[in-house]
């Protein structure tokens, strides 16, 4: 766990990418840790031109710049807990992996933003590999959708029992923790997670809510485990709570643009 001495108000970073429609991304980290009522603080990897139809430009900003971003941040404020979005190119991958071993950082969250939930390919094959040996090892928990842990693990995931399988396989990479997510899953199994720390399994399900508008619930589940993280709760409680969290914001997505909207991240607002 991340000793934070420079505050003594709890701070997460997230190292993502911008999404300029605010569903996604740091958007949608910075608000989630914000009704955790952690200070929130952030590394831009990326800007993308994106609404809810979809991404139409990525521009990747340097390694060095993403580098200067957490030296500042950790550096003066000091972290928490640190969550990773969007890495997009192996140099950002090295310069962050670079920073986490430096400043020491134990509470890492990875979501390997590699596949999206519709299986389109994020990054490269050099990006992946670099992600498989290096960053992984280095996490505190890895969250990969469904099209993620099959590649991760190597194998086909269409049960339980695969899930299973393959967070055990990814587990063996070195992260403390694996949550294989079923938001890709078909049928029931659609919002089934699975839970594996290298001695306890747990099956992780919450009710299924019915909305097309799903956008940025990979970044918020991450973003929550992360909160969660830099206010002191364990793992599994951290994961838990996330899972709980996402679920309401679903019920209370944001019906906006001609796609698929957000979820709402400040719920409690909503209901007045």
């Amino acid at each position: 766990m991340v000793i934070n001495q420079k505050s003594k108000i709890p701070v997460a970073l997230t190292v993502a990418g911008s999404d300029s429609g605010g569903g996604a991304g740091i958007q949608a980290d910075l608000r989630t840790f914000a009704f955790h009522c952690v200070h929130g603080t952030s590394a831009l990897t990326c800007v993308t031109a994106q609404n809810t139809l979809g991404v139409t430009r990525v521009d990747a900003l340097s390694a060095e710049a993403v580098a200067a971003q957490i030296e500042a941040v950790v550096g003066d404020i000091g972290v928490d807990a640190v969550k990773t979005g969007m890495l997009l190119n192996r140099e950002i991958m090295a310069a962050v992996a670079s920073q986490i071993e430096s400043f020491n950082i134990g509470n890492l969250v990875i979501d390997p933003v590699m596949v999206s939930r519709s299986g389109d390919r994020l990054i490269d094959d050099g990006a992946i590999a670099f992600l498989q040996n290096i960053l992984i090892p280095m996490a505190a928990i890895v969250t990969p959708n469904r099209f993620e842990a099959q590649i991760l693990s190597g194998l086909e995931i269409d049960s339980v029992d695969d899930m299973r399988s393959a967070a055990e396989r990814i587990h063996s990479k070195g992260a403390k923790a694996v949550l294989v997510k079923g938001g890709g899953m078909k049928g029931d199994l659609r919002g089934v997670d699975v839970w594996f720390d290298g001695t306890q399994w747990d099956v992780l399900k919450t009710e299924n809510v019915d909305t097309k508008n799903t956008h940025g619930t990979g970044c918020t589940l991450s973003a929550a485990i992360c909160a969660n993280l830099a206010l002191g709760k364990n793992l599994l409680t951290s994961v838990t709570l996330a899972k709980n969290y996402v679920t309401t914001a679903l019920k209370y997505a944001l019906d906006i643009g001609e796609g698929q909207g957000p979820v709402g991240h400040f719920f409690p607002l909503l209901l007045k």
